[in-house]
């Protein structure tokens, strides 16, 4: 079996940011006793998530949950204002590693609810970005659900993570009863990724990430409408388990939150088999 590393691979610079911002934290706090929270998953990652609980990191999922004047973390994947307001009324000290690129589409969320435009979201209505980003606008519409009056104005914005054939054809389908104003869109780094699996010649490729990463899942996703045959693996158990038999050409890539060691080790261990 002929195995292929699908570039890129391995960190987008917004997790390089988060961990960058994790590991100074943590290395800040390393003679104290108080411990350093970090509000859901810093990213969604299993393999990076376990190194840093290692290393003193606590995770949890409400700020009910972080005593008051402690340190905690926002995610890369950002919070709504009614968050980051939360934490100032319990004095709590915050880093913030929200990926850039998201940060970017909090703006311009923003920007629309104060021009008076409804603001309609397409992604995953539970995933923390679209969470996190709906918390923007009062009364958040997302594509897929109730939207506002047909013909009306509307801001279209997008979680970064989705797939960029499915975010380009809703807001083409927006347009076709609203006046839009947008540039919803996948992230750079989201978009490389899908784009070298569609250009892959092989017959079969493996994701390697997290179960609830969503770029990871669009990418076997887009794989498998490409007629490939497609496996994704969060640990190198995962891997041994799958049965490669009739693979002639695998191609591997990765979620933007998967380290370059797990690849590496991956790729090592296919080419050897």
């Amino acid at each position: 079996m002929k195995v292929v590393a699908l570039e890129p691979h391995g960190f987008c610079a917004g997790v390089a940011h988060a961990l960058r911002l994790a590991l100074d934290a943590l290395n800040a706090r390393r003679d104290s006793d108080a411990p350093l929270y970090c509000l859901h998953e810093l990213v969604h990652n299993a393999l990076v998530v376990s190194d840093l609980e290692l290393r003193g990191m606590k995770f949890v999922d409400s700020l009910a949950d972080v005593p008051e004047e402690s340190t905690v973390l926002f995610s890369a994947h950002g919070v709504s204002p009614a968050v980051r307001e939360e934490a100032v009324r319990r004095r709590l000290a915050v880093v913030d590693a929200t990926c850039p690129v998201v940060a970017r589409v909090h703006r311009e969320a923003r920007d629309f609810v104060a021009r008076g435009l409804p603001v309609v979201i397409v992604g995953n209505p539970a995933h923390a970005e679209a969470v996190g980003l709906a918390g923007e606008t009062p009364h958040p519409h997302f594509f897929g659900g109730e939207l506002p009056p047909k013909g009306a104005r509307v801001g279209v914005v997008s979680q970064t993570t989705m797939n960029a054939d499915d975010v380009a054809a809703a807001v083409a389908r927006l347009k076709a009863d609203y006046a839009v104003e947008t540039s919803a869109e996948v992230c750079h780094a989201t978009k490389e990724r899908q784009d070298a699996v569609k250009a892959f010649a092989g017959d079969a490729v493996l994701v390697l990430g997290s179960p609830n990463s969503s770029n990871t899942k669009r990418l076997a996703e887009i794989a498998a409408a490409r007629g490939l045959r497609a496996w994704r693996a969060g640990t190198l158990d995962d891997v041994r388990a799958i049965d490669f038999a009739g693979v002639e050409t695998l191609g591997v890539t990765s979620g933007a939150s998967t380290p370059e060691s797990f690849f590496r080790a991956v790729l090592s261990f296919l080419q050897s088999r």
